[in-house]
């Protein structure tokens, strides 16, 4: 064992800032959870403040905001997992599918460069693209004589125009994984398949579908661990008082509740409930991938 350690000393010297980092900034600040069951006071400090048990849970599960929060963050995460999880995985096959060597990497260039664009700009070019009186959308329909309603202002649109922005910039960045997995099959496959009279749809079905399904269930896994986390930044930017009945996530409101409020207990709490709930779900859905399709992260 120590032989073995002394001849992959480099490597742990070479891993050490990463695991001083990940320490530092992901286990380090957990001490601090402790306030989520206690009144905290900066003035007496997280050990000084006095104990509540589960005051600030039951606090928000009675508030009027728990039942819209989850309702909201659920919407749109689901919604974006629906949709957004085959579409990366279909537009890898498609690009899997093109045989000309420059027209393949200039349509991978062209989907993989949105994901480059920073959260900021993007919300910019959707209040652009979607202003009611300016935006392009708008000048485009004016021309046939349809009126743009203003959809930034109507909660009952605000998931939609999460997830397909968020698909339109993505896709590209998310489909890389797959192309990896089609490219590692083994040509023989599809040889053997072509000698059968197989069709390009029938590949696909019977060997690029079964291939890419324990890659795709990895990274369903993992994404079912977020389910509660919806990108704070843009939900915020893209946030108005007219659809704040449909945009109010929770990390929007743990936000608004502890650094606009300063109750940091209570945000603390929501917080905590929030971590908790995707680690229940994530095992959940890796024992029922590990029993239906035999794969899962452990």
């Amino acid at each position: 064992m120590k032989k073995q350690m002394k001849k992959s000393g480099p490597l742990y010297v070479l891993l050490l800032p990463s695991i001083i980092l990940l320490v530092c900034f992901s286990y380090l600040p957990m001490y601090g959870l402790i306030i989520a069951f206690k009144d905290f006071s900066p003035a007496l400090g997280i050990l000084g403040s006095p104990w509540v048990g589960f005051k600030h849970f039951i606090q928000f599960f009675n508030s009027y905001q728990f039942a819209l929060t989850i309702k909201n963050t659920l919407n749109i995460s689901l919604y974006s997992i629906l949709v957004g999880f085959p579409l990366p995985i279909a537009l890898a096959i498609l690009c899997n599918q093109i045989r000309i060597s420059m027209f393949k990497k200039v349509f991978q260039v062209t989907t993989y460069l949105p994901h480059f664009i920073s959260t900021m700009v993007m919300c910019g070019m959707i209040l652009i693209f979607l202003s009611p009186s300016s935006g392009l959308i708008s000048n485009i329909l004016g021309l046939i004589g349809v009126e743009m309603p203003n959809v930034l202002s109507k909660a009952s649109f605000f998931s939609s125009i999460y997830v397909w922005s968020d698909i339109w910039q993505h896709i590209g960045w998310d489909s890389i994984i797959y192309l990896a997995a089609l490219s590692a099959i083994n040509p023989t496959y599809y040889e053997a398949a072509t000698m059968d009279g197989a069709s390009k749809m029938q590949k696909i079905l019977h060997i690029d579908l079964p291939l890419l399904l324990p890659t795709a269930m990895i990274l369903l896994i993992l994404r079912a661990g977020s389910l509660l986390s919806v990108g704070f930044e843009k939900v915020l930017l893209l946030q108005n008082p007219l659809n704040l009945a449909g945009s109010e996530v929770i990390s929007t409101y743990v936000y608004k509740v502890g650094l606009q409020h300063f109750q940091y207990s209570l945000s603390t709490a929501i917080g905590l409930f929030n971590t908790v709930v995707n680690v229940v779900v994530l095992l959940l859905v890796n024992y029922m991938s590990k029993k239906l399709t035999k794969t899962s992260l452990l």
